[in-house]
């Protein structure tokens, strides 16, 4: 009896398998019937974009295309004397031989008449500029104007023809993980293109904490410096500018100036010949967890407010030591980087919307920008003040500041004078200069090095006071 149960019970199940088999397979809309009935699975909306990608789903083709014919080959030639020491000693020849020295590196064409962005290192201390094309044509650079301190410069070539050029995009919009590619020359390998993504923003590499980077790991090495970063529709969003490496070749991340900060350098030195930089006028530093514990505020992010400038835009407005500033117009601050990064694009006079927390509640303000207060400095009796677009191409200097005016009679030979160095610490700018000389202690001596009106080279010991 147990075992006719049994085999009762597996026949059961295999009647009901077959049948449940043929209800799905074959009768009316069964999946083998000619009537069967198609079920389509789509994403959500929110699956939409084009999520985990990889770099062989996305088009870099016309945007490479594009991009290498605006970006150019920059040549800098040097000359310099090699003296021989015997034949002065001997026969006091006074002779040299010259020698040429030539550097390479990239540029960016952003005008159909010729005017060219790249990087200050790449052309300085030229003698000779040389330009060369994508198609091959070589033209003479005219050195226009240059900022040191973000390490742009710009050029200018008269071709006679309109040259194809970069359309500047919009790098205060540019994603983190979003696709980039970086043109340039490197070992003068030209018109080469690689491929990455946006790494960071808003990297500072500088002790002043002005600098704001574009970080990404598109391979760029020695050439590349001044080419072209640019996004998949071929837009100018950086000027490639440095690496990170103990070797001098890449090793996984590259930096580049922010086209918005380019753009801004460059209309200023077609505009003022020089550059208008302007300050909020506050003076502090980023939190972070252990310096909120120090502070006993409980945020962990922005920029804390340790000094407001007298007489600044910041004053003006109300902004207070113990302010902690979290956002600029729609830019969030996390840290100097974000805070310098928008004031670099901005100028004297321009207005920002300054969002900051006090005493746990959130304010916004208009500040006014000043001007930079380090446009000219007082020391010893001495006023200096910047080199002139004019004076750097006259002595061929990219750093430097004038003496443009003297108390006593006894210093008036000095006026007119370029310092380039003061105690051997080279001097690039008036704020370099009143960083260094407020250190010095009253009654000391110093060593200033000079080029005097006649473009000599002189040395003297002047005492402080």
């Amino acid at each position: 009896m147990k075992k006719f149960s049994s085999l009762f019970l597996v026949s059961l199940l295999s009647g009901a398998t077959t049948l449940g088999a043929y209800k799905l397979f074959i009768e009316n809309d069964g999946f083998l019937s000619e009537n069967k009935k198609t079920i389509v699975t789509s994403a959500p909306p929110s699956f939409s974009k084009n999520v985990g990608l990889g770099a062989e789903t996305v088009d870099f083709t016309a945007a490479a295309d594009n991009a290498v014919h605006t970006v150019v080959h920059v040549k800098n030639v040097t000359y310099r004397t090699i003296n021989n020491p015997m034949l002065e000693y001997y026969y006091g020849y006074k002779g040299g031989q010259q020698q040429a020295q030539v550097g390479t590196g990239s540029g960016v064409i952003i005008s159909e008449d010729g005017y060219i962005v790249t990087n200050n290192h790449v052309i300085q201390n030229a003698s000779e500029l040389e330009v060369t094309l994508n198609n091959k044509d070589t033209y003479k650079a005219k050195l226009i104007g240059t900022d040191s301190k973000m390490d742009i410069a710009l050029l200018k070539i008269d071709a006679g023809k309109k040259l194809p050029y970069a359309a500047f995009g919009d790098s205060d919009g540019v994603k983190v993980g979003e696709w980039v590619l970086a043109v340039g020359n490197p070992y003068n390998l030209t018109s080469t293109v690689t491929a990455g993504i946006v790494s960071a923003k808003a990297r500072n590499l500088d002790q002043k904490g002005i600098q704001s980077f574009i970080q990404t790991d598109a391979a760029v090495n020695p050439g590349n410096s001044g080419g072209a970063l640019v996004n998949t529709r071929g837009e100018l969003i950086g000027i490639n500018t440095m690496i990170t490496s103990m070797t001098g070749s890449y090793v996984g991340y590259s930096f580049a100036v922010p086209s918005n900060i380019t753009r801004k350098i460059i209309e200023d030195i077609m505009e003022y010949g020089n550059v208008q930089r302007a300050i909020l006028g506050v003076e502090g530093g980023e939190l972070n967890a252990a310096v909120s514990k120090e502070l006993g505020v409980d945020r962990s992010s922005g920029f804390y407010v340790n000094n407001v400038t007298k007489n600044s835009g910041a004053q003006k407005a109300g902004l207070a030591k113990g302010d902690i500033i979290i956002k600029l117009d729609e830019t969030n601050v996390t840290s100097f980087a974000d805070l310098s990064g928008v004031v670099n694009t901005k100028r004297p006079n321009d207005v920002l919307k300054v969002t900051y927390i006090r005493n746990g509640k959130a304010w916004v303000v208009p500040v006014t920008l000043s001007k930079n207060e380090f446009s000219s400095y007082e020391f010893n009796g001495m006023k200096l003040e910047d080199i002139s677009p004019a004076d750097a191409k006259k002595y061929n200097l990219n750093y430097g500041v004038k003496i443009k005016e003297v108390e006593n009679d006894y210093n008036d030979f000095l006026k007119g004078s370029i310092i380039l160095k003061i105690d051997n610490e080279k001097i690039e700018n008036v704020e370099s200069a009143s960083e260094i000389l407020n250190k010095k202690q009253e009654n000391r001596a110093m060593k200033i090095e000079l080029i005097n009106k006649n473009g000599q080279l002189e040395r003297y010991i002047l005492q402080t006071r």
